[in-house]
């Protein structure tokens, strides 16, 4: 039997916390820390007031991809790669951090947010194991998410190049008049 320190016990306990905080699900949980499910779900009802949601977590790449969480996701990569790499952040930490910070971006620059936590750590994961990367656009510079198959020569991020019919929404439909 493993003996736990209880000063690491406590930093679990607290990193688990911040993620429930910041909308993580019992799966991200359970994956970045050593803690029980047990514990977990009696944390979680305690931090959220309510069981965690129950279901499957959204697993396709395609998603990260499409205009605006492609640069919703390539925002906060940029801020995790920096943490990570620059601060030699451990990974946990630099998820919670860089989400934080991509949070703080997205109230400033007046965003709706496209990136939960979730998806956040997905694309972390994804990113690990090579399914999605980085590519630097020809016109600003900027590195954006792309599959690491894909071809980049040339490649031009949805900011400069932006989708004809991106942003535009249909009318509000107006109640039939009786």
């Amino acid at each position: 039997m493993r003996i736990r320190s209880v000063l690491d016990e406590a930093r679990q306990i607290e990193l688990a916390t911040e993620m429930v905080r910041l909308g993580a699900r019992l799966q991200v949980l359970e994956s970045e820390t050593d803690l029980s499910r047990e514990r977990l779900l009696r944390l979680y009802k305690e931090v959220q007031g309510k069981s965690p949601p129950k279901g499957m977590l959204p697993f396709s790449t395609d998603w990260f991809l499409t205009w605006q969480p492609s640069i919703h996701a390539s925002l906060f990569l940029g801020g995790y790669r920096h943490l990570t790499g620059r601060c030699k952040m451990h990974r946990t930490e630099a998820l919670v951090s860089a989400y934080r910070l991509y949070l703080e971006q997205v109230v400033a620059m007046e965003l709706e947010c496209k990136l939960s936590m979730t998806r956040a750590w997905i694309l972390v994961r994804y990113v690990e194991s090579d399914m999605l990367g980085t590519t630097p656009c020809v016109s600003c510079g900027g590195h954006f998410v792309t599959h690491t198959a894909d071809l980049h020569q040339n490649f031009v991020c949805g900011l400069c190049n932006v989708p004809s019919r991106a942003g535009k929404k249909r009318p509000t439909e107006l109640p039939l008049a009786a």
